[in-house]
């Protein structure tokens, strides 16, 4: 019997992958009535939906839960829940801004960053990951890149994990989650005025002097692409981080060999395996038939990339954790017009911190008592890893 799917199932956070394989294999077009969604779990359809933005809209956003669902969307997330044409102009003009060179040009920093934060951990012996190093780690470099004064940057990140995240069974918002949406915006708002006034070297103020022609960002427009860096570049680097070194942890032939130098096997075999973000959502808007079920134009339809990644149709044995196959055909940034803008960041921030881990990390442990995931309706994660290294 085809077991029941929601999002917002602890037991689904605990371990989803028994819930798409069934999907894949029985529903591959699963109808939610509750929580009134379709969704897709096979590699092809997730693809082709991914590609076919006309068909598939992003105009709802990308979030289930009330607040986050409908036209407002582009409040929250930007242009990731527009459409062409402004999606095309507002990503072409943070293109601007967020350039290859920019981000390359981090390098230097993101590895002083994470010497300065993985120094006194590893002398230390034994600490949480998550809370000790993968939170701190992205919030630094966002807030670098961003232009985020140091003093600020624990607040930032409070403030992201009180709208992520929520220890209670709901399906919408909490009151919390919705102030510290405000409060986020109030401080980037008077951010980008001051920068405005006295421009930097930092994304902010390539933000306010990105242009085309002579059409430039709205201080209104910039806000809302600093409140979607704090969920897109610290939320899930952040889980992203926790999730490979867990699962290190369960395969330790694999973790040997990824301390060993196999570093960028690891990261790419992990966001496959166990990926941060596990689906993204869309809107029909003609009536499509797939697989002989009907669905109505104005469906939710929830593409779930956690479960793609897993399709055996693509990845042989999917459910094995193996450094030497080939992840090109993972969906973890996306694809089509909305592929991740920030993967090159994302994969910059993996490789160098994991990187300088495994430079002084001849093993580690993670103590099973202490571990506890995060519960979110689309991202997948840890709040707790309690960790013990191995220095060489």
């Amino acid at each position: 019997m085809l077991p029941s799917y929601s999002p917002y199932d602890f037991d689904v956070h605990a371990d989803p992958y028994p819930y798409y394989a069934s999907l894949r294999s029985q529903a591959p077009v699963y109808r939610n009535e509750t929580d009134d969604f379709w969704a897709f779990s096979r590699h092809a359809d997730v693809l082709a939906a991914l590609r076919d933005s006309d068909r598939f809209s992003s105009v709802n956003g990308i979030r289930m839960e009330p607040a986050f669902w409908g036209p407002q969307a582009e409040h929250f997330f930007s242009f990731v829940a527009m459409d062409a044409p402004k999606h095309t102009r507002l990503r072409g003009l943070v293109l601007r801004a967020f350039t290859a060179h920019r981000v390359q040009g981090l390098a230097p920093r993101l590895r002083e960053i994470a010497r300065g934060i993985l120094t006194p951990l590893l002398e230390r012996g034994s600490f949480d990951l998550m809370t000790d190093f993968a939170g701190p780690f992205p919030t630094d470099v966002i807030s670098e890149l961003v232009g985020v004064p140091e003093a600020d940057r624990e607040m930032i990140r409070k403030l992201g994990m009180e709208i992520m995240y929520t220890d209670a069974e709901s399906t919408d918002l909490r009151p919390e989650a919705m102030a510290a949406i405000g409060a986020l915006v109030g401080y980037y708002t008077e951010l980008t005025i001051e920068r405005a006034k006295s421009p930097r070297e930092d994304l902010l103020s390539g933000l306010l002097g990105a242009e085309d022609g002579a059409d430039k960002l709205t201080p209104e427009e910039i806000v809302g692409i600093l409140i979607l860096l704090v969920g897109a570049g610290i939320e899930t680097a952040m889980l992203t981080f926790g999730n490979t070194w867990h699962a290190g942890w369960l395969h330790p032939d694999a973790r040997r060999a990824a301390l060993d130098g196999r570093v960028d096997d690891w990261i790419a075999e992990s966001m496959r395996w166990d990926p941060s973000s596990q689906g993204q959502l869309r809107t029909t808007t003609e009536a499509l038939d797939l697989h002989g079920v009907a669905i109505p134009a104005g469906a939710r339809i929830l593409l779930l990339t956690g479960a793609a990644n897993r399709d055996p149709e693509v990845f042989a044995d999917p459910d094995a954790f193996d450094l030497d196959r080939d992840t090109s055909a993972s969906l973890v940034f996306g694809s089509g017009r909305h592929h991740c803008l920030g993967s090159n960041l994302a994969l910059l921030e993996l490789r160098i911190a994991l990187g300088e881990i495994a430079a002084a990390v001849a093993d580690y442990d993670i103590d099973p008592a202490g571990l506890r995931r995060i519960h979110s309706s689309n991202n997948r994660g840890f709040a707790s890893l309690p960790t013990t290294v191995t220095l060489r």
